[in-house]
C-alpha cells in the first residue's frame, strides 16, 4: 500500500523482454532510496506496485507481467524515461496523500495543459467505466501521485500541479497527447460498487 506521495523520480536504465515476462531496471534519482530495500520488497513505479528482484549498482530490477504490461504506460517507455518511485507505506507512518494500492485501473491521456500563475492546470479524458469514480475535490493518482480533482464531467477531470509537484515528479514533463496511469481511490470504489449492488 502507497500514499502517493512519490520521493521522486527514476530513469529507465533498461527494458528488457524474455519470452513473455518482461524485466526493468531502474536507478533512483533520490539520495539514499534503495537504503534497507531488499528483494521481494514493494515500490510504487509510476504508480504500479512492482516487486524488486534485485539491486545492483544503486539500480533494481522488477519483473512485469504481459498484462501489466500492456495495460499501463510501461508499454510507451523505453530506456531513459523518467518514472515516479515511492516505498511501500509501513505500519505506524503518517498517512497522508489518500490510500494508493498500486493496481491501475486505466490509461489515460492529456487533453488540455494550461498555467495558471504558478500551477500548471491538466485535462484529462475520462474513461466511462470510471464515470462515478473520480469526483470533484476527491482523490485521484496519476502516474502513482496523488493529485485532488478539480473539476470533473462524464467525458474529462481536471487536476493542478503546485510547484513541489512539478519538481519532484515527472508530471511537469507531460504535454498534451501523452499517457499516464490512472487509480481512483479504493474507498469510491467501494461506494460504487455496493451502491451498484455489486456491477461493475
Amino acid at each position: 500500500m502507497f500514499s502517493g506521495l512519490v520521493a521522486g523520480t527514476g530513469e529507465i536504465t533498461k527494458i528488457i523482454k524474455q519470452g513473455k515476462t518482461i524485466e526493468l531496471m531502474v536507478r533512483p534519482q533520490i539520495a539514499d532510496f534503495l537504503t534497507n530495500v531488499k528483494h521481494g520488497d514493494s515500490i510504487a513505479v509510476n504508480g504500479t506496485c512492482l516487486t524488486v528482484v534485485s539491486i545492483i549498482d544503486n539500480q533494481f530490477s522488477t519483473t512485469l507481467m504481459p498484462q501489466t504490461f500492456e495495460k499501463t504506460t510501461f508499454k510507451n517507455l523505453q530506456a531513459g524515461s523518467l518514472v515516479n518511485l515511492e516505498r511501500s507505506l509501513q505500519v505506524g507512518s503518517r498517512l497522508e496523500g489518500h490510500i494508493v494500492t498500486g493496481h491501475v485501473d486505466e490509461v489515460s491521456q492529456v487533453i488540455e495543459r494550461k498555467a495558471n500563475e504558478n500551477a500548471i492546470e491538466l485535462k484529462f479524458n475520462l474513461p466511462q467505466h470510471l464515470v462515478g469514480q473520480i469526483i470533484a475535490q476527491g482523490s485521484i493518482a496519476i502516474n502513482g501521485v496523488s493529485l485532488t480533482v478539480m473539476d470533473t464531467s462524464s467525458k474529462w477531470f481536471t487536476v493542478g500541479l503546485i510547484p513541489h509537484t512539478q519538481f519532484i515528479t515527472n508530471l511537469d514533463r507531460l504535454a498534451v497527447g501523452d499517457e499516464v496511469n490512472l487509480e481512483t481511490d479504493i474507498l469510491g470504489k467501494y461506494v460504487v460498487t455496493n451502491l451498484s449492488g455489486g456491477r461493475k
